[in-house]
């Protein structure tokens, strides 16, 4: 079957449309070109996305996954990198949401760039009584929840969120490549995400909820 290419395409876009040919034919290096092309370009756009280089990083190499996974749909119907862009711009979004919906937290979100950190969301400093309680529920909740992962899966958020190692320390410590880290981790946050969306979780949320403040009337 002839694939038609769009006659506007650039010449640029034309070579890019060459590689993918390539790659979806087995050739390594023409996976490497394509990302070679647009990874530093994906990566500033993610970056004013989450304004985060950590994240920004990660979310640039699963933007080059997804689109790799599914490289042989691709039409030339238009530039690829117009394609490439969606999906970096998509899977970011989606990943934006996630975000916001409090992952992995139950009053507050976990950020990724080490500033808040899981563990700091459950280490009880100068508590009053009521609250040390609370936390320690959520600590006792979150290992529950946690005894459903895989090996693999508990041991990166140990790791990462209670013995609050970097990136690069885990994949020493486990020996194994940064990316290997990285995608186990963020499959790991996605699948405890999903957890503690149960009712069963969600009810022992709700119970220990740290109580809102009343705000003060003002007097007239």
């Amino acid at each position: 079957m002839e694939v038609k290419i769009n006659k506007n395409l650039s010449q640029r876009a034309l070579e890019d449309y060459e590689f993918v040919k390539q790659a979806v034919a087995g050739d390594q290096k023409a996976y490497a070109e394509l990302m070679e092309r647009y990874r530093t370009s994906i990566y500033h756009m993610m970056l004013k996305m989450v304004n985060n280089r950590e994240d920004a990083d990660d979310l640039t190499l699963e933007a080059f996954g997804k689109a790799f996974n599914k490289l042989s749909t691709y039409a030339p119907k238009y530039a690829f990198s117009t394609w490439l862009f969606k999906i970096a711009t998509n899977n970011c979004i989606d990943y934006i949401r996630k975000k916001r919906l409090h992952l992995l937290s139950i009053d507050e979100p976990v950020e990724n760039d080490g500033t808040q950190s899981f563990s700091n969301n459950l280490k009880a400093s100068t508590l009053d009584p009521e609250e040390r309680f609370i936390k320690q529920q959520r600590v006792k909740l979150m290992r529950r929840v946690m005894s459903k992962l895989s090996h693999k899966y508990r041991l990166m958020i140990e790791l990462r969120y209670f013995e609050e190692l970097t990136y690069d320390e885990i994949a020493m410590e486990l020996d194994i490549p940064l990316g290997t880290v990285k995608a186990q981790l963020f499959r790991a946050k996605e699948i405890l995400y999903s957890l503690l969306q149960t009712p069963d979780a969600q009810a022992h949320i709700d119970m220990y909820r740290k109580p809102k403040k009343k705000k003060k009337k003002k007097k007239k």
